[in-house]
C-alpha cells in the first residue's frame, strides 16, 4: 500500500511535468486510459531555480502520479503494468 499525489486530466494526451519549488526527489508515473503504466520517471530531481527542465515522455496520458523516490523500484512497478486507482482508500489497520 503506497499514497502519493494523483493528478486527473480531462482527456489522454502529452501531459509535461516539471520539478520547481519540489523539495524532494520523486518518482513519477504517467498512465494511459487504460490504466497501463506508460513511462515511468525514476528519481526526478527538485529544482529551485527560476528555469526548470520538463519532463516531456512521448507518450500519451490521463493520469500522472507522483511517489517518494525509489517507491516505484521497492513495490517492482514497471511500464506495461495495469495499476488499481483508488481515490478514496481504506483506512490503514494496525496488525
Amino acid at each position: 500500500y503506497q499514497e502519493g499525489m494523483l493528478f486527473l486530466f480531462d482527456k489522454e494526451d502529452r501531459q509535461s511535468f516539471w520539478m520547481k519549488n519540489t523539495f524532494v526527489p520523486l518518482d513519477i508515473i504517467w498512465i494511459n486510459k487504460d490504466k497501463r503504466v506508460v513511462f515511468i520517471k525514476k528519481n526526478a530531481q527538485p529544482c529551485l531555480q527560476d528555469l526548470c527542465p520538463s519532463i516531456s515522455p512521448d507518450r500519451k496520458a490521463r493520469y500522472v502520479l507522483e511517489l517518494n523516490s525509489g517507491v516505484s523500484e521497492a513495490i517492482g512497478l514497471r511500464v506495461a503494468d495495469k495499476v488499481t486507482i483508488s481515490l478514496f482508500p481504506q483506512p490503514h489497520k494496525n496488525n
